[in-house]
């Protein structure tokens, strides 16, 4: 496929950005590869998937994705990936054969690291042994299994195309596979919960021994079904028994909670993930993909793709649909916004080895959330409190200019 790279996109703000120190050193680079098909797009979900047809375009999405990211090669500088998420939709619909090709196309562009952490984003209903155990093969090495409930009435109202017998069979087929690491994700404050619905699924998923579990509350986001009509959820006394009640639970069995929603075996928090919080860089390529990347010169830019596939795949259509060079007065929200979100912080020294800013500049914001009690007193860190944790959002609007 041949795309027109000097296509124009859509370029706003970064222009009046004044100049920055350059980079000491560029952060680690992930990548991250969009799979934008999904059996059916449930009532919740305000990602950019869409319903798939019999026959995907497995070939012809490979090849674009791969012209996608030679277009972003010139971000790379010399660095090697540290990581790759297959994230959708449900790539889990595409055939072994596909995704080894890609892995192997990526890997001629941009050298792998040694430890290489692959995650591929999975649905149960959609696991096959033999499939898994070719994934595998291909040295995928993390799977990220939508579980959601395992409560047949629940998951019916979330739209979910499994029942809880299959989630629990998907969990033992990973391992049967090979994976021996692997994240359940797991939601709470679903339509009519009780304190013992969700504490239920919690047990049920610990019972099943994965290394991370990803547990998260249902929210009703604009541009989705449940926004439109939506479902009845727990009242707000219940919402919060749950979530203290349910991190009890975690840390009773050893799951340590690292970010607002992940909560990990000892030495298994998502490397991928824990990149996107300390504000490393990743390319972001396929339908709707995000991406942000630093530049040696100090300028830091977020990039979007086209978000329909049908563009995506179009020849005539840039692969890239806009892109924002991040300016200094923005840069404090940015990091913190990621930052923050991890329960033990960042060391304060990364701020100005990923931003090219000095820590003086988040002087003011700084003291004013240590004075209401939401980041922690602590120089050599920047972290939140607990209230802070809870109040994140409110921690945040103290670093907005």
């Amino acid at each position: 496929m041949t795309r027109d790279s000097s296509a124009p996109s859509l370029i706003i703000g970064g222009a009046a950005s004044s100049p920055r120190a350059p980079l000491p050193t560029l952060p680690p680079l992930a990548l991250y590869i969009h799979i934008p098909w999904c059996v059916r797009k449930c009532p919740y979900c305000d990602f950019n998937s869409h319903t798939a047809s019999p026959v995907l375009p497995e070939q012809e999405y490979v090849d674009a994705l791969l012209a996608d990211l030679d277009q972003d090669l010139h971000a790379v500088y010399g660095r090697e990936i540290s990581s790759i998420f297959f994230g959708g939709g449900t790539p889990s619909l595409f055939s072994a054969e596909a995704l080894g090709r890609l892995l192997a196309g990526v890997e001629q562009r941009i050298p792998f690291a040694d430890d290489i952490e692959i995650t591929l984003e999975a649905n149960p209903g959609t696991f096959e042994q033999e499939k898994f155990v070719a994934y595998r093969k291909l040295g995928i090495n993390r799977l990220s299994i939508g579980i959601q409930s395992f409560q047949q009435e629940k998951l019916k109202a979330l739209g979910r195309i499994h029942n809880g017998d299959e989630a629990v069979r998907a969990a033992g087929m990973a391992r049967q596979a090979g994976f021996d690491n692997f994240n359940l994700d797991l939601m709470h404050g679903l339509p009519d919960q009780s304190l013992d619905d969700a504490l239920s699924d919690l047990r049920q998923a610990i019972a099943l021994n994965p290394t991370h579990i990803s547990w998260y509350q249902l929210t009703l986001e604009p541009n989705t079904v449940f926004w439109n009509q939506p479902p009845v959820l727990p009242e707000d006394d219940t919402l919060w028994d749950i979530q203290e009640a349910g991190q009890a639970l975690l840390a009773e069995h050893g799951y340590a909670q690292y970010e607002v929603s992940a909560y990990a075996q000892t030495g298994r928090p998502a490397r991928h993930n824990l990149n996107y919080w300390s504000f490393g860089d990743f390319i972001g390529i396929g339908a709707g993909a995000h991406g942000k990347l630093s530049h040696p010169d100090g300028r830091i830019v977020r990039t979007w793709k086209t978000r329909l596939p049908k563009d995506y795949l179009n020849p005539a259509k840039s692969f890239q649909a806009g892109e924002k060079a991040l300016t200094n007065d923005e840069m404090p929200f940015e990091f913190l916004m990621n930052a923050l979100r991890l329960t033990a912080g960042v060391e304060s020294r990364l701020y100005p080895e990923r931003t090219g800013l000095s820590l003086e500049s988040l002087a003011e914001g700084r003291a004013a959330a240590e004075q209401s009690g939401l980041l922690q007193v602590e120089p050599s860190r920047l972290a939140a409190t607990e209230r802070g944790q809870l109040f994140l959002n409110d921690l945040l609007q103290q670093f907005l200019n």
